[in-house]
């Protein structure tokens, strides 16, 4: 972990060479259940104070706030390429650019945050991978969208970043259904859980996904959303203490 000013940034040396970063709440200027760095504009947080936010991360990645990228992500498949911030933002899930001076950022809150690299091409991408996005194809998608930018698949490194764990992940039957539907080894990425609940192992199952598609490196930085508070937003720790909305974290890469 490297630590910027006030703000919690978890890094991972797979990326090493490419600045990038995997923002967590501290540091930031929101108060009550927003408490720190909320950068989510869907919230029902102060629009000026997450605006502060969001230049708090532009400063840190050393670009201008407008070269901070995002898209309006909506648990799809869906891959974009950027070369500068577009007027709308795209209905996606995840960004490339071989653009030097954009930032790609994802807004998560227990979904998997996804950064990667191809050093060697200069191409960068990330994604916002759910169960949703991870089960129709957003990780390969993203891979997909850097080998047009000239990015070799050998050569493209890619870190899952502050993520729900297994242990906090309660689902029910009808969920394990959907991932058997698709591919009966899944079965793996499932452990009972209490009842008739089971527990699944989101990140396990997006390194999976991420080393089917043969890339060279593929790892998960192993902080759990849920069970980390004093680090973390949380969707699903927000739900279960009926809370009227959610923090959501940011992660960023800049060529």
């Amino acid at each position: 972990m490297t630590v910027t000013l006030t703000l919690d940034i978890v890094t991972s040396p797979l990326l090493d060479g490419v600045a990038h970063g995997f923002f967590g709440r501290r540091g930031g200027a929101s108060s009550g259940i927003f408490e720190g760095l909320n950068c989510g504009g869907g919230s029902s947080d102060q629009v000026e104070i997450v605006a502060m936010n969001r230049d708090r991360v532009a400063d840190a990645m050393g670009v201008p706030p407008e070269g901070l990228v995002t898209v309006h992500q909506v648990h799809s498949a869906t891959a974009v390429t950027v070369h500068e911030r577009p007027a709308d933002r795209p209905r996606a899930d995840a960004l490339v650019t071989n653009t030097h001076g954009l930032a790609l950022a994802i807004l998560t809150a227990d979904c998997q945050p996804v950064l990667f690299a191809d050093r060697a091409a200069g191409v960068i991408g990330a994604a916002h991978a759910g169960w949703r996005g991870a089960l129709d194809g957003v990780l390969e998608a993203t891979i997909d969208q850097m080998i047009t930018l000239g990015a070799r698949r050998d050569q493209i490194h890619a870190v899952i970043g502050p993520t729900i764990s297994q242990r906090a992940y309660e689902v029910g039957q009808e969920f394990l259904e959907r991932f058997l539907d698709e591919d009966r080894d899944s079965a793996r990425f499932f452990i009972n859980g209490a009842g008739d609940r089971y527990l699944f192992d989101l990140p396990g199952y997006g390194l999976m996904r991420l080393r089917a598609a043969g890339i060279a490196t593929a790892e998960w930085t192993r902080h759990c959303t849920y069970s980390e508070e004093a680090r973390f937003f949380s969707y699903r720790r927000a739900t279960h203490r009926g809370e009227a909305d959610y923090g959501r974290l940011i992660s960023v890469i800049r060529l």
